[in-house]
């Protein structure tokens, strides 16, 4: 039973966090909505960092989650610019970083994120290189990428994954040029494989980048502390003014750790252990978003998401728990990008392995198709490229687990919900 004398404590200013305050609200928790962020701003989207915003399509004030004032006026307790440093499962207190202060729980949510991997290699002091993770990064990259369009400088991007392409596809928007370094043999090939991957590649040749696959960088060159150059280990030198690292995030669970919270096995993707309703291995404290490893029965798995669908929901499932509530978290992973004039979404999960075949229903050398990936004729994930208004069908055909007639899930004339009927 909750009542108003009891306190919550979220720890994570990030989506997952703000929504789930904004969840217990709705739902008619009266007592204490403690919400510790340890950025300066206020809660926002990331999305736009390496999209509308770092375009200079969006304005800064668009990528907040509530106007400032909206958590006064709902009672939230916020605390930004503050770091949680220790979480005592005993006492049921967390302890702020700066000062010592000591905050009571009746309930704790972890929504601590993701930080970017970084680079190791010399040369990443360099005045020059980059991350993008927080609005900072990006106000400051987005200078970046504008200055480099207006002098026609050099862009090296390490990593042709989903930060990576859509950096690309900003700076060729600048006038930036831009060459992506990427170990794999094409781009995002962990999450579509090599099939799916060289349409991304072909889209962004068309717009001038220089893609380098199968090798990596072992050298940032620099004079002055300034960057000059980008070496690979197939003893090429790439000239640069910039480096962007964009090797994927790590989640942040040394909070958790600490406290002796079940954590997964990094090999695996890492991230804090939790059940079905969001609780870790300790009933009073939950996780959510990024940081979040939680069980996915449609796929008999494990899976930590790192994309803004799984802090939009997981956030309010998370807070609904935290009630008392009957939650089943099993939301199918989803995500989106935009990149030039394609769009697409993505629903599911097939990493390279798991699946038999891809199927392309659709135009793809227009880049206006529903790419489905599919094992012994059931629908894993599904991919639609311009085609928009589709996404709920597709979830239904991975929700079925159902085997499909393949002839008629390639067939645009065929309606997609007539193969889950």
């Amino acid at each position: 039973m909750v009542d108003a004398d009891q306190t919550f404590v979220i720890v994570g200013g990030g989506l997952a966090g703000a929504k789930a305050a904004e969840t217990l609200r709705a739902e008619g928790f009266t007592g204490r909505v403690i919400l510790i962020c340890d950025e300066r701003d206020h809660p926002y989207e990331r999305p736009p960092l390496s999209k509308g915003y770092l375009l200079g399509k969006e304005e800064r004030d668009s990528v907040f989650v509530h106007e400032p004032a909206w958590y006064a006026r709902n009672d939230i307790e916020l605390h930004l610019g503050q770091t949680v440093d220790r979480v005592d499962r005993t006492a049921k207190t967390v302890r702020f970083g700066d000062d010592g202060t000591l905050v009571r729980y009746d309930k704790l949510l972890l929504v601590t994120g993701a930080e970017p991997r970084r680079l190791d290699i010399p040369g990443t002091d360099l005045t020059g290189v980059h991350h993008l993770r927080r609005l900072s990064h990006a106000e400051r990259l987005r200078r970046v990428l504008a200055a480099l369009g207006r002098d026609n400088g050099h862009l090296v991007i390490a990593g042709a994954g989903w930060i990576g392409l859509e950096v690309a596809a900003a700076a060729r928007e600048y006038g930036a040029e831009v060459t992506v370094i990427e170990p794999a043999p094409t781009p995002l090939h962990g999450v579509l494989g090599p099939e799916l991957g060289n349409v991304f590649a072909e889209l962004h040749r068309e717009h001038g980048v220089r893609f380098r696959f199968g090798v990596r960088l072992t050298e940032i060159v620099g004079q002055d502390g300034m960057v000059l150059a980008a070496r690979t280990d197939d003893g090429e030198e790439h000239p640069a003014h910039d480096v962007l690292a964009a090797i994927g995030a790590a989640p942040r669970t040394g909070l958790a750790e600490a406290a002796g919270l079940e954590t997964a096995d990094p090999a695996r993707g890492g991230g804090i252990v939790v059940d079905e309703r969001l609780r870790t291995s300790d009933p009073d404290i939950y996780a959510a978003g990024d940081v979040a490893s939680f069980p996915l029965a449609l796929f008999g798995t494990r899976l930590r998401v790192e994309h803004w669908a799984n802090a939009l929901n997981g956030g309010p499932a998370a807070a609904r728990s935290m009630l008392g509530k009957d939650v089943i978290y099993d939301r199918v992973p989803y995500f989106f990008s935009d990149q030039y004039d394609l769009g697409m979404e993505y629903s599911g999960w097939a990493p390279p392995g798991s699946y038999d075949e891809v199927v392309i229903r659709g135009d793809a050398g227009k880049r206006e198709f529903i790419a489905f990936w599919v094992q012994r004729g059931r629908v894993l994930a599904g991919m639609n490229v311009n085609v928009w208004d589709v996404t709920e069908q597709i979830q239904q055909l991975l929700r079925s687990r159902s085997p499909v007639n393949i002839e008629a899930l390639s067939n645009p004339h065929v309606p997609l919900d007539s193969l889950t009927s």
